[in-house]
């Protein structure tokens, strides 16, 4: 949140554009618009540039794609320049890469930080839109570019007694910036999704104590993470511009070596021996065993089953290890997590794994919380309990359309966009890896790169052609959201309840929000779009008509 004890004077300011968020999507987004010498505005309730890795911080954050493929590529200088560390870079590295970004690039001067913005209202006399922050500033622009991030607006269950609780509380995607120390502490941590499963081994080599508060087990895929070798870097930096290109060719802008048949067209014994090799490898990976397990249940089932039998052998308790083997949902359905000795961490005396499906939690104490079954006591508890992902960040900020409607009254009955960037009734707003695209289901860097550079050719020819107002139509976004529909379900996606669908979100409608397509054909229909005029877009503006049908 930004610092209240923090003054400065309300801002009253007009720009071409004004972007919301300086995560990695932002400050692209702000490169690529100074590149057509417009005007722009970064707002950002961080202090910092970063994004998601601005505030999470919690113990053992790291990204789950090799750091060689999650990093921007529009840049040689800077692709050649940096140096990681590691396979798998922590939270601090990915953090110091959006710095040396952001200052090689001088982005600072054209960002606001510590603000947050608590209204964005379309007008339809002027195709402009006004922008209004915690500070009292006034924007005023005639684009506005949402990169708020998809997983931006932390979650905590509203758990009845949630203030009374006289111990330390933590969230995952919220985490402090001075160091937290765990040692000989009680800890009690809620919820298994990713960021727990990178935290708990962290937390639990530290505190007297950890107990995890499992709803819904997990799979996960050892990192094997270690130190960039020089070799491993110079064969990427030696490479990069077709390495990127292959990356963008595929499925999710991640090149995982993809094996192309299915896992039930060998023997099993062959089967398991491409999995150990995938396991001994590590990362996720491992889900490119075979061209077939998001779509084939019983291929699927013999990745889930030998994950499962992986956690099995792993963990020492056997009554612990069936709780921590999925079987709620196919593997790969919900994230799939990438760790470093999560299951381990079970074996360690101080941990102990409580499952609340079958002793639900009651209520937070003044000592600690209750579940239906026992009473426990903390001297900290982490709330590892996800995001509002996709839509939170927009449905919360005030953001009006065309006559007044409100996005949120918009997306009541679930997001609806066309193509992501675009919704039907909100002129000039784009949003950079929104709802109906890749996103989430992708490598963001290259999902970010695809998205700022769509919508930056768009304005471009917006300008060209003197075109000062572009929105979705009704049926052009009616049109994606079926079509988006029609492909998860030839997949094994929507049988989990997952925050894909919302499913975290007590109320949220359950509706798959990512598009499952692939980036390759993403990207494709992308560009037929613009090379066709930016067909199922209509247009306002003085010339409107006469250019945009040239």
């Amino acid at each position: 949140m930004p610092d209240a004890t923090q003054t400065r004077p309300a801002i009253t300011a007009s720009h071409d554009v004004v972007i919301v968020g300086a995560g990695f999507g932002g400050m692209y987004q702000l490169h690529r618009l100074r590149g057509l010498g417009l005007s722009a505005k970064v707002i950002d309730a961080a202090s910092g540039v970063g994004g998601t890795w601005y505030w999470n911080r919690y113990p053992g954050a790291r990204c789950d794609v090799e750091s060689m493929q999650y990093s921007f590529g529009f840049s040689e200088e800077i692709q050649q320049e940096w140096k990681w560390p590691e396979l798998f870079s922590a939270q601090p590295d990915i953090l110091k890469y959006a710095n040396f970004v952001a200052d090689k690039l001088d982005l600072r001067r054209d960002m606001l930080f510590d603000t947050r913005v608590t209204e964005a209202k379309f007008d339809d006399t002027t195709n402009q839109w006004t922008v209004g922050t915690s500070r009292g500033d006034r924007f005023t622009a005639n684009f506005l570019i949402m990169a708020s991030g998809c997983l931006s607006s932390a979650r905590v269950p509203d758990f009845k007694g949630l203030n009374t609780f006289k111990g330390k509380t933590y969230h995952t995607g919220a985490w402090p910036h001075e160091a937290v120390d765990f040692t000989g502490l009680r800890v009690g941590v809620i919820g298994t999704g990713s960021s727990a499963i990178q935290a708990i081994p962290v937390i639990a080599a530290q505190a007297a104590s950890v107990t995890v508060f499992q709803r819904t087990p997990n799979f996960s895929i050892p990192s094997r993470n270690g130190p960039m070798t020089e070799e491993y870097e110079r064969k990427w930096k030696d490479d990069y511009a077709a390495l990127r290109a292959k990356a963008r060719a595929t499925r999710n802008g991640i090149i995982a070596y993809p094996n192309d048949f299915s896992a039930l067209s060998i023997s099993p014994a062959e089967r398991d021996a491409i999995y150990e090799a995938r396991w001994a490898t590590g990362g996720t990976t491992f889900m490119a065993a075979f061209n077939d397990l998001i779509f084939d249940q019983a291929a699927n089932d013999t990745a889930a089953e030998f994950v499962r039998g992986k956690i099995k052998q792993i963990v020492k308790d056997p009554a612990t290890a069936e709780l921590l083997a999925p079987t709620s949902h196919p593997i790969g359905t919900k994230r799939i997590c990438v760790d470093t000795r999560y299951f381990e961490a079970y074996n360690r005396p101080n941990v102990r794994l409580i499952d609340v499906r079958s002793a639900p939690i009651e209520e937070l104490t003044p000592a600690g919380l209750r579940t239906t079954s026992a009473s426990y006591e903390f001297d900290a508890i982490v709330f590892a309990t996800g995001f509002d992902a996709m839509t939170g960040a927009l449905t919360g900020m005030g953001i009006e359309g065309s006559g007044g409607r409100p996005l949120e009254a918009e997306w009541r009955d679930g997001p609806r966009t066309y193509l992501g960037p675009m919704t039907a009734d909100f002129p000039n707003l784009f949003m950079i890896t929104g709802p109906g695209s890749p996103s989430v289901l992708s490598n963001m860097m290259v999902s970010i790169e695809q998205d700022v550079n769509w919508i930056t050719d768009c304005l471009s020819w917006l300008r060209s052609h003197g075109i000062a107002r572009m929105e979705a139509t009704r049926k052009a976004q009616d049109d994606w959201v079926l079509h988006g529909i029609e492909v998860a379900n030839t997949t094994l996606y929507p049988k989990a309840a997952s925050w894909y669908m919302g499913a975290n979100i007590p109320g949220k409608p359950r509706v798959f929000m990512p598009y499952i397509g692939g980036v390759a054909s993403y990207h494709d229909k992308c560009a037929e779009i613009a090379a066709n005029g930016y067909t199922g877009f209509q247009f306002g503006g003085a010339e409107k008509v006469a250019q945009a049908a040239e």
